[in-house]
């Protein structure tokens, strides 16, 4: 197995004329050329010879050649049929890389852990494109994919969003759908110089490791998701209004303000004051 040859920006520039390669805005393509981001990224994700890594958006190559390194296995899937000849190119000497030409969100991938892994939960890694972000990662959890941990590189603020606690700016429905399913922990910051082309904003890279058990007892998980999507999409109402006003939702006002005031609230609080466990309560006496 060859030593990883790209990461650097010369090698990179290199590979993308000799194929005579253009970047594709509708793919938000922004390669990595930082080593050290490299080896940081390998390193959270914890890949051992036992693991099968699912890496979304491998763009050239870059990362898959850090991958292959550390993982048994590294399905690699990607969306632009363009990167396939130079996937091959940079990935011909690693044996344990299989390059799929698929959109990551139509793929079944219970389907792939199943064939390549006897079903035992993956580990994927990947440098997202930030305007399916969210997508990706909320459909692997929704869809029970058995996933060990999401190791993945997004904008700044989404990771911020998902580490983000009750009463923080950045807290949402995105925070509290990331921390039902796994623990958040920004691994480090990255500057826009560590990509090719620069994006605009900084980005960092975020490590969920799902939970063995569900930190809180929920009977009914898409009623739980309503309530919390309702709570904010409207965030400068009180959580009784936003609760009433959700065409999702089909409760009376009384039905609600009992709801809240059985949770020992005020019903003129507002949804961002409250944790997962006191939406999961809340959607549990409104399910009633």
């Amino acid at each position: 197995m060859r030593e990883p040859t790209l990461g650097s920006p010369q090698n990179t520039i290199e590979i993308l004329q000799k194929y005579d390669f253009t970047f594709q805005k509708k793919f938000g393509q922004n390669f990595l050329i930082d080593t050290h981001v490299l080896d940081k990224i390998i390193r959270a994700a914890e890949i051992t010879k036992e693991d099968l890594v699912l890496e979304i958006g491998p763009g050239i190559g870059t990362m898959t050649q850090y991958l292959a390194q550390a993982a048994g296995k590294v399905i690699a899937v990607e969306i632009d049929k363009n990167l396939i000849p130079i996937l091959r190119d940079t990935l011909s000497g690693y044996g344990n890389v299989t390059v799929v030409n698929e959109d990551i969100l139509k793929l079944d991938i219970q389907e792939l852990a199943r064939r390549e892994h006897d079903g035992k939960p993956l580990k994927v890694v990947a440098n997202l494109p930030y305007y399916i972000t969210t997508p990706i990662i909320m459909g692997l959890f929704e869809n029970h994919v058995p996933v060990d941990s999401i190791t993945v590189m997004v904008q700044k603020e989404v990771a911020d969003r998902m580490q983000a606690g009750p009463g923080n700016k950045n807290y949402g429905a995105l925070s509290l759908a990331v921390q039902y399913y796994a623990e958040p922990y920004i691994v480090a910051n990255v500057p826009p110089n560590c990509f090719m082309p620069r994006p605009k904003v900084g980005s960092a890279v975020i490590k969920l490791t799902r939970h063995m058990t569900l930190p809180v007892q929920v009977k009914d998980e898409r009623l739980m998701f309503d309530i919390i999507r309702a709570s904010f999409n409207q965030r400068r109402k009180t959580l009784a209004n936003g609760l009433n006003n959700s065409d999702r939702l089909s409760f009376t006002k009384e039905k609600i303000t009992g709801a809240i005031e059985r949770l020992g609230k005020d019903p003129g609080i507002r949804g961002e004051a409250l944790t997962l466990e006191e939406f999961a309560a809340l959607s549990n006496f409104l399910g009633e």
